[in-house]
């Protein structure tokens, strides 16, 4: 077992892959992200589109498609103003698209995608995942460790439980008869779903047999008993059990909303109709830690997420890596949420003598040894925001001052915006303990109450040491999109969470990915809607209320390590207990600078004290770390982003300023990308950090420091395949080695097989004559200094045209918003089968032909040739059958 989890760290860990086999076209086919003939039609807003006709939108439409000859199959309808009014339908022949753009009220038609179970991918998966059989296991974390790290547990404290929210948990459907989730699953006759209970409704869109290739089977019962989403533990777990299991919020309401048979996959049709309805009935957050291959905004499921946030419900998500947040954690004011590792240390718990307090967790693995009897305090400063407090230097440092002037014992408590997880204290006998622990024992000495502090020298909270506890987990993968979102908001716990399993599966695991820090999200959402309410302008105001008052993330647990860049770790670690608790509110929550082109220098932060006295401000840049994000020797994605030097400098227009109780100031930052950096496509990133007295927010930063139109969009290289790409395909798998006829009858025909290093808006396959000039913009196939091979008289070197000029016979097809490829061998590719008919289903002549493949580099103008990557393919011959 440990050598099998040790090879798939070194797989999944690793950006190197195998020469992938070369597909034939119904290995493409079945490889493809995209359900065959399948597209989710956006019908525009109003009563219909003859205003003759009394029929709903829906008939119209179908009514028009029919009179054109278009055959289709009718799946999900979708009828919810302001959020999505349309259908997912299935073509017999997908060159109907062109039919269809020509009808009257259809606003956009988007092929429908096909999602897989977070298994699928890395960061959603569980990386890890034990079944616990033994609930009193020494070696098993107490989960309250991440209430712990995040505030929860004094939220917890004061009776929020998150009661009163409604929460839809959009995923594999919910075992609601766990002993977690229901007290009363053993008496008889009694049910653990629908109103009054934990699970409060839901709906079931597809059935167990459901597998992404046949026909649904939905029901109103959302049952699961097969897979078993990690959300309901982490949100909902009742307590007072024996596996110390605790919900972030235990009293909110669940509504289950299943989108997956026992195996295989879903389509983002289901998703859309899953989120569509968890609206419609009134959840006040939604999510769901899955999604598609994206990168853009633009994934139908992305669109109705953005929009319903929009209307004030909060939507968490997962992300699955660089310039490849899946869909719909894309979308527009959701939250992508990173995964922090559980801390999972052992965490010791001091006595608070001479007033009234609950005891105080310091992060130790065992009791401070040698340390016994009552011990008063000393404040080296009453600041709670003094950044120089006892010297302006490393940990190790501040305790020696502190030692040459007598004290024994050091406390170290957090600041505002620091996590709680281990740190270096050297040889000095120093525990540390959180931010609010701290402030209130800094009161009391300066309101000079006679307090003492007494360190019990036996039993320990918890009994599993993690080293990298509380620190971004190495599965959590990283934004931005292409359309340069940040891609990650925030982050919460999801490594080595102790979470439910249905019943029949074992009832309880240990896992790790973004599928547990994502529900964790959202039940953090729940805690701080109950305590400033459910209307919608609270609803829009949870993810910058979250942001704004998270801790920051370090690269490590060295002292002075640069913070993770916000590519990786968003705004931070939610801080529940500030997030509500704050007196102040800084907007925006995050600024987006875009890349160099489309920079933007100067932007408004707005700070408001809403509390009823007088507050000094002070405003700083506090820059976290640069990453490359592309591979210079390969153009791919890098996976594992390197640190390198480099960041912003932000300039204010005031760093100090005073409010008076309900004022509000806005100041102006300046910022100023890093220069001098390498053509990896760096990620700068920061935070602009607005500290009083007694809380510290921030706003968090991200841009790039280079040129996205600059940026490959095709590989050109032969190491995925082992021949040179694009290429184009015999039906067999056999690259086509010199001129070819086909007659386009059973599998007769070619396919068109190529890479996507980076994302395109915009892919274009048009017909030429065999003999039409061009120099393609890709090089010869040498991008690694590999030898020319017999393959490289694909390429078109004269210098006679360009596409601009070039004429072109007609189009075959075209591609909007496609995702980068991934690296995996059997489906990290994309594909266009090739019928011999144009886009418009029309036959192609009799004829030699040569295609002219166009990629739209990230931010091209649609209109300038410059901004196209383009590619000649060889000579082929359609020809009809003796």
């Amino acid at each position: 077992m440990k050598s099998g989890k040790a090879l798939l760290a070194l797989i999944l860990c690793s950006s190197a892959f195998a020469l992938a086999p070369i597909p034939t076209a119904q290995q493409a086919k079945d490889a493809s992200n995209y359900v065959p003939n399948a597209f989710i039609l956006e019908l525009s807003n109003g009563d219909a589109v003859s205003k003759r006709t009394l029929v709903s939108r829906h008939e119209e439409i179908y009514a028009a498609m029919r009179t054109r000859g278009i055959a289709f199959d009718i799946g999900e309808e979708y009828n919810t103003p302001n959020i999505f009014i349309g259908a997912a339908i299935r073509l017999s022949s997908s060159n109907d698209v062109t039919k269809l753009s020509e009808i009257p009220g259809v606003k956009a038609i988007r092929p429908i995608v096909k999602v897989y179970a977070p298994e699928h991918y890395l960061s959603l998966r569980p990386v890890s995942s034990t079944v616990v059989k033994d609930p009193k296991a020494s070696d098993i974390p107490d989960t309250y460790s991440t209430h712990v790290m995040t505030g929860v547990d004094k939220v917890h404290a004061q009776g929020n439980f998150g009661q009163g929210i409604k929460i839809g948990i959009i995923d594999t459907g919910i075992d609601y008869n766990h002993p977690l989730l229901c007290d009363h699953a053993d008496d008889e006759g009694s049910s653990c779903f629908g109103p009054g209970n934990k699970v409060i409704g839901g709906y079931d869109f597809v059935g167990d047999a459901f597998n992404g290739e046949d026909t649904p089977s939905p029901d109103h019962n959302p049952l699961d008993e097969c897979n078993g989403p990690r959300d309901v533990c982490i949100i909902a777990a009742s307590p007072d059990n024996t596996m110390g299991i605790s919900g972030v919020a235990y009293n909110a309401s669940l509504a289950s909303y299943r989108i997956f048979g026992c195996i295989g996959y879903t389509s983002d049709d289901i998703i859309s109709a899953a989120l569509i309805m968890a609206y419609n009935q009134g959840m006040n957050i939604l999510t769901l830690s899955l999604g598609g291959a994206n990168g853009w905004t633009t994934g139908t499921a992305s669109v109705v997420a953005s929009r319903i946030a929009a209307q004030g419900r909060v939507v968490t998500t997962g992300l699955d890596g660089a310039w490849y947040a899946s869909d719909p954690g894309a979308g527009i004011g959701v939250i992508p949420v990173a995964s922090v590792d559980n801390i999972v240390s052992p965490i010791q718990n001091m006595t608070v003598e001479g007033v009234n307090h609950d005891p105080i967790p310091y992060f130790m693995a065992t009791p401070l040894h040698g340390v016994n009897g009552s011990m008063p305090i000393y404040a080296t400063s009453t600041n709670f925001s003094q950044p120089d407090d006892a010297g302006t230097c490393m940990f190790t440092q501040k305790l020696a001052n502190v030692a040459a002037k007598g004290a024994k014992v050091a406390v170290i408590y957090n600041s505002d915006t620091g996590a709680f997880a281990a740190i270096s204290v050297g040889g000095y006998t120093a525990v540390l303990i959180s931010a609010a622990d701290g402030k209130f024992l800094v009161e009391q000495f300066a309101a000079g109450v006679n307090i003492t502090l007494n360190f019990p020298q036996g039993g320990a909270a918890f009994a599993v040491a993690n080293p990298d506890g509380g620190l971004i987990s190495s599965f959590s993968t990283i934004g931005p999109t292409f359309d340069m979102y940040p891609g990650v908001a925030l982050a919460a716990p999801g490594g080595n969470i102790l979470s439910t399993l249905p019943i029949k599966l074992g009832s309880y695991a240990l896992e790790s990915g973004t599928s547990m820090s994502c529900p964790f999200a959202a039940g953090a959402a729940a805690l701080v809607l109950k305590a400033i309410g459910t209307t919608p302008a609270a609803g829009e105001a949870v993810m910058r209320i979250l942001q704004t008052t998270a801790a920051g993330v370090a690269g490590s647990h060295t002292d002075g390590a640069p913070l993770k860049s916000v590519a990786q770790q968003g705004a931070g670690l939610i801080q529940v207990d500030r997030a509500i608790a704050m007196q102040t509110i800084v907007s925006p929550g995050q600024i987006a600078l875009n890349d160099t082109e489309h920079f933007k220098a100067n932007h408004t932060i707005s700070i408001t004290n809403t509390g009823n006295k007088t507050v000094a401000y002070k405003i700083r840049h506090v820059p976290a770390g640069t990453v490359g994000t592309i591979d210079a020797s390969t153009h791919d994605v890098d996976t594992t982003p390197a640190l390198i030097p480099g960041a912003a400098t932000v300039t204010f227009s005031a760093s100090t300023i005073t409010l008076h109780a309900q004022q509000t100031h806005h100041i102006t930052a300046t910022f100023s990308p890093p220069d001098g950096l390498n053509t990896t496509l760096p990620v700068y990133s920061g935070f602009i950090e607005v500290t009083a007295a007694n809380e510290t927010l921030k706003v968090t930063y991200l841009g790039v420091a280079a040129t996205l139109r600059e940026t490959p969009v095709l590989d050109t290289s032969s190491e995925f395949f082992g021949i040179p790409l694009p290429a184009l395909i015999t039906a067999q798998g056999r690259p086509q080695g010199g001129p070819t006829n086909y007659t386009f009858q059973g599998e007769d025909f070619p396919f068109f097989l190529f890479r996507m290093v980076f994302g395109t808006a915009l892919l274009r396959i048009d017909l030429v004559d065999k003999d039409e000039q061009l120099t393609p913009s890709i090089p010869l196939p040498s991008r690694r200094g590999i030898a020319p091979t017999p393959f490289t008289w694909w390429w078109t070197e004269s210098t006679a045209g360009t596409f601009s000029k070039i004429k072109t016979i007609g189009p075959i097809g075209e591609m909007d918003y496609v995702a980068r490829s991934t690296n995996d061998p059997f489906g990290g590719y994309s594909s266009f089968g090739f019928q011999g008919t144009f886009a418009n289903a029309t036959r192609i002549n009799d004829g030699q032909y040569r295609a002219l493949l166009r990629a739209l580099k990230v931010n091209g103008n649609r209109n300038n040739e410059e901004d196209f990557e383009s590619w000649m393919s060889p000579q082929f011959g359609v020809v009809t059958p003796a």
